[in-house]
């Protein structure tokens, strides 16, 4: 009998000890949790903001929050872009100063930037408000062109609060105004609004441009896809012009 209980005791123990373990275990995975998510949300407070590349100043015709041009001119043409998308980039870089000088310089198109919400993720969000807040103190042109010339990829980190906040000061706003504007989510229904519009008039990708005109009372439409060169904007630009017969 003595020899029943004394196993007894001591698969009580064992099962204690295994117990004990398993909990061990598990708390220990919980804090590993715990810890990692902590990680991801508070690392970027304290990342780096790294170097910030300054772009050469551009100057733009009658630059109006996110348009150039005159809004009166007879065609205007809107791009729906997305700040990380590289190809967007190559549009900024090589074609949009072209299409800037020939054409929206001598009233001819008036040009307007549109996002194109959360198309490539949450960071194409967050400049695109940070671009929209900059237009408040009108420098919307200038914030657009250092958020170009400091991407670096998608999604990975060139667009934090911290790195747009970098942008911000380089380019000499307020920053109480801009931070304001920012943290109350001023231009997040505008975001949202500019992604509904390109779908409605039927954008897939960036960027994306949509030409209209008036012929006769009639309004038409041209969608332009991808980063073309200046001479595809040239030849229908010009078509445009000879319908409508300036």
């Amino acid at each position: 009998m003595t020899k029943e209980i004394s196993k007894r005791q001591q698969r009580r123990e064992q099962m204690r000890r295994e117990q004990m373990r398993s909990r061990l275990f598990t708390i220990g995975l919980v804090a590993v949790g715990a810890i990692l998510v902590a990680f991801f949300f508070i690392y970027p407070n304290f990342k780096p903001v790294g170097a910030v590349v300054t772009p050469e100043a551009i100057v733009r015709p009658e630059a109006q929050g996110n348009g150039l041009g005159d809004p009166n001119a007879p065609i205007k043409i809107e791009e729906y872009s997305d700040f990380q998308c590289p190809y967007c980039r190559r549009f900024f870089e090589q074609t949009e100063s072209q299409l800037v000088d020939a054409y929206v310089a001598t009233g001819q198109v008036y040009f307007v930037y549109n996002s194109f919400g959360e198309f490539i993720g949450p960071e194409s969000r967050a400049s695109a408000e940070a671009a929209y807040c900059a237009g408040d103190q009108g420098k919307f042109w200038e914030m657009h062109d250092i958020i170009f010339v400091n991407q670096n990829g998608e999604n990975i980190g060139d667009y934090t609060d911290r790195r747009l906040s970098a942008f911000a000061e380089s380019v000499g706003l307020d920053m109480g105004a801009y931070n304001s504007c920012v943290s109350g989510g001023k231009y997040s229904d505008e975001v949202n609004q500019d992604f509904n519009d390109g779908r409605a008039a039927g954008i897939k990708a960036t960027p994306s441009f949509v030409m209209t005109y008036t012929v006769n009372g009639e309004t038409k439409t041209v969608l332009i896809e991808g980063a073309q060169p200046f001479s595809e904007f040239q030849s229908k630009i010009d078509a445009a012009l000879a319908e409508i017969g300036n």
